[in-house]
């Protein structure tokens, strides 16, 4: 026989054996480390859920207030983070507020590690304070309460800064951003710019195909099982069925990747996985009225957008209020909170871009192409780019004319022009966009809407039908003993104590995984087995993500069914032919301001000095780009730093900007004729002006085509050539 046999040792039979075998002790190895990190999970689960005020912050923080002890109490807490050494912070800098989202987990994720929202904003020399909360709610507790908290929490902030160039820039992630929205439309005098991020604000909107979690509460016949659900937690809710909702929109993540991740990298991904989910495991609870509220107004209902939220003093929640800058962050890969979900709040609102300018706001978007709802607010990548450009750009966000925008982030290089104008790797500008780009993303028909109108309108007859005649009994059946064991043996909580070491089993797991840390041997990448191991992973994904599609698929076709139901819409009080608008008008009384105002803007058109003149000027020739670049708002900057005479407080240039804005749009021609009769006699000062006008507009781009003939046309009324040169001034240069 040959020696090449496969049945004679030393053939390839027996190099297959070899790789068998040394794949078998690999994976053996790996099988035990991973049960161990398991193991010091469920620890590590019980000693987080054992402490009093548990987070996942990675800075020091100092107490301010603690919302235990106002009036109204409340579980919640302001802290100041304590700069890490190296870290210089400019108290003069506006102070940013980073409020963590109660939906389920504990908080601290905005900043548990230093590539977050705290870590950027802090590099670039901002204050932070951090809005967290405790496991459990306070008797009484409510949304509303919270809010009037978290105002309070803001008002200290500013206090600690008085010399603070600007309101406080306040960030809410997911649930914290519609509760900062509707606290910023409450007191729209304590915010600075209003960062929402992966925030849920029109929780009806999407497309067909994706996004099958809005449905959800239509096939569950209402909130009458989350009034059931509080019921049984004898008056609170357990985060843990929100956390799992969340799982339930990725079984392949939840079933398979991510163990799948740390058994097959077990050397080196236990440190992150332990991280992450020291926070995914800790599960809060909720007063039964704050998740009814949640769920009647904001998610069934839709309620926010279209002005219907209440207070308990009848005051209406209506965003238009809101004066600050408000800045969308959400992504396509989010399937909690898609874009339409996250901006098309705007549509509801508004009828178009002169209604927003109406109305003085600035709303600034920006889409991510592929992060996912967790990654808006924990990814690093996202951190170092979007927020690490909002945070040194909140400066340009907040003197940002009214109106509609989009963040763009170029990579910043060494062919970038003016690079030196540009913090960070990126350049960001905010570029001019109207509603139709947001409706270019998709939405809803008004079949859809009546669809959803009527699972609003089923949900209040079961819910009331619920509290008439289940929940008094449900109620008296309950005890607080029996709401905590249902609690302790929730499926969730129940996977991290399983594998804790109260289990005795694992005792056994630990002394083996020692064993196998000064044994361990892992296989060679190109092992055939460990080649078809992840073949194998590949393909119980691919079936998981195929599972969910049917079952996302199914739902969707269950919901479109049984709610357009002709029928079923007249038997709720819905019209099946009417077409039913959500957009408002505008109010009466803000329209009487608005006239007011108009009048009173006309009549200024004539007054000022060289500043107004120049802040006209440099609005109606930069507009003609239709957006606005971080280096020419940085070159304005030094130049304000160089002339004292120029220099003022934000707020007094952000309005100075608005009013010069305002009366271009009001009149063009006449804001512009009116430039002569602003300038100085002194040709100096005009040509420092001009020149200062041609320095912010070249630092993000080179003067052509409708930019330079605007410039030219201005040089004109200043009295002056192209190049700065004096000349004659003719009334009918413009308009030649």
């Amino acid at each position: 026989m040959s020696l090449d046999n496969p049945q004679l040792p030393g053939g390839p039979l027996s190099g297959v054996v070899a790789k068998a075998v040394e794949y078998m002790v690999d994976a053996g190895q790996r099988s035990v480390l991973f049960l161990d990190i398991l193991r010091q999970r469920g620890d590590q689960y019980r000693e987080h859920v054992a402490q009093t005020a548990p987070h996942v912050l990675s800075y020091s923080a100092e107490l301010i207030i603690d919302g235990r002890k106002l009036e109204q109490p409340v579980n919640y807490a302001l802290v100041r983070i304590i700069p890490p050494k190296g870290v210089e912070i400019d108290l003069k800098r506006r102070p940013f507020v980073i409020v963590d989202p109660r939906a389920g987990h504990g908080p601290g994720i905005g900043g548990f590690k230093a590539d977050s929202e705290i870590g950027v904003a802090m590099k670039a020399g901002h204050p932070c304070y951090f809005i967290g909360f405790l496991p459990e709610p306070m008797p009484g507790q409510t949304i509303e309460r919270i809010a009037r908290a978290e105002a309070i929490f803001i008002e200290k902030v500013i206090e600690r800064h008085p010399e603070a160039d600007g309101k406080p820039c306040v960030i809410g992630n997911c649930q914290a951003g519609w509760a900062i929205m509707i606290l910023a439309s409450l007191r729209p005098e304590l915010f600075g710019p209003v960062i929402v991020a992966g925030a849920p604000l029109a929780y009806w909107a999407g497309v067909h195909g994706k996004y099958p979690m809005r449905y959800s509460g239509g096939l569950l016949g209402g909130s009458w099982l989350t009034a059931l659900a509080g019921d049984l937690g004898a008056g609170k809710f357990d985060g843990a069925w929100l956390v799992q909702n969340f799982e339930n929109q990725n079984p392949a993540n939840t079933l398979w990747t991510k163990q799948y991740n740390v058994y097959s990298k077990v050397d080196t991904e236990a440190d992150r996985y332990l991280e992450f989910e020291r926070w995914w495991g800790g599960h809060v609870n909720l007063n039964a009225e704050e998740i009814q509220f949640i769920v009647d107004e904001l998610f069934i209902g839709n309620n926010l957008a279209v002005g219907r939220v209440r207070m308990s003093d009848g005051t209406a929640v209506d965003l238009r209020n809101i004066r600050s800058p408000i800045v969308v962050f959400c992504s396509k890969g989010d399937n909690i909170t898609p874009p339409q979900q996250a901006l098309h709040w705007i549509l509801d609102l508004y009828a178009d871009v002169d209604e927003i300018r109406a109305h003085g706001q600035t709303i600034v978007y920006t889409v991510h192409e592929t992060v996912g709802h967790l990654g808006i607010f924990v990814s690093g990548g996202v951190a170092k780019k979007e927020h690490a450009e909002f945070s040194s750009n909140i400066d340009l966000i907040d003197v940002l004319p009214p109106g509609l925008y989009e963040a763009t982030f170029e990579a910043r290089g060494t062919e970038t022009l003016n690079d030196e104008l540009a913090v960070g790797q990126w350049v960001m500008r905010c570029e001019a966009r109207t509603l139709d780009d947001i409706r270019d993303m998709g939405g809803n028909s008004p079949e859809d809407e009546r669809r959803f109108e009527t699972a609003k309108r089923v949900s209040e007859r079961n819910l009331a039908a619920y509290q008439q005649y289940l929940q008094p009994w449900i109620k008296s059946m309950v005890t607080p003993q029996m709401a905590e064991m249902m609690r302790n043996w929730h499926p969730l909580r129940l996977q991290y104590e399983a594998f804790s070491s109260n289990n005795p089993w694992m005792k056994s797991v630990e002394n083996a995984a020692d064993k196998a840390r000064d044994a361990r041997k892992p296989v060679a990448e190109d092992n055939p087995f460990l080649v078809f191991q992840e073949r194998m992973s590949k393909q119980i994904v691919s079936s998981l993500d195929q599972w969910r599609d049917s079952a996302e698929a199914m739902s969707e076709a269950m919901f479109l069914a049984i709610y357009g139901s002709p029928a079923l819409q007249a038997a709720v009080g819905v019209d099946p032919k009417a077409d039913i608008s959500r957009r408002r008008e505008m109010d009466p009384k803000h329209r009487e301001r608005l006239h007011a105002r108009v009048a009173e803007l006309s009549a200024k058109i004539g007054t000022g000095g060289l500043r107004e003149a120049g802040i006209r000027a440099l609005l109606y020739v930069g507009s003609a780009r239709g957006m606005v670049d971080e280096r020419s708002l940085e070159a304005l900057r030094r130049l304000r730093q160089t002339d004292e005479s120029a220099r003022m407080a934000l707020a007094e240039f952000k309005m100075l900007v608005r009013e010069q804005f305002f009366m271009l749009l009001l009149d063009r021609d006449a804001a512009l004729a009116a430039i002569p009769k602003l300038l100085p006699n002194d040709m100096d000062e005009r040509r420092r002006a001009f020149a200062a006008i041609k320095e912010v507009l070249s630092a993000s781009a080179d003067i052509s085509g409708e930019v330079a003939r605007r410039l030219k046309e201005v040089a004109v009324l200043f009295g002056l050539d192209s190049h700065g040169n004096t000349v004659p001034f003719d009334p009918k240069a413009r308009a030649s």
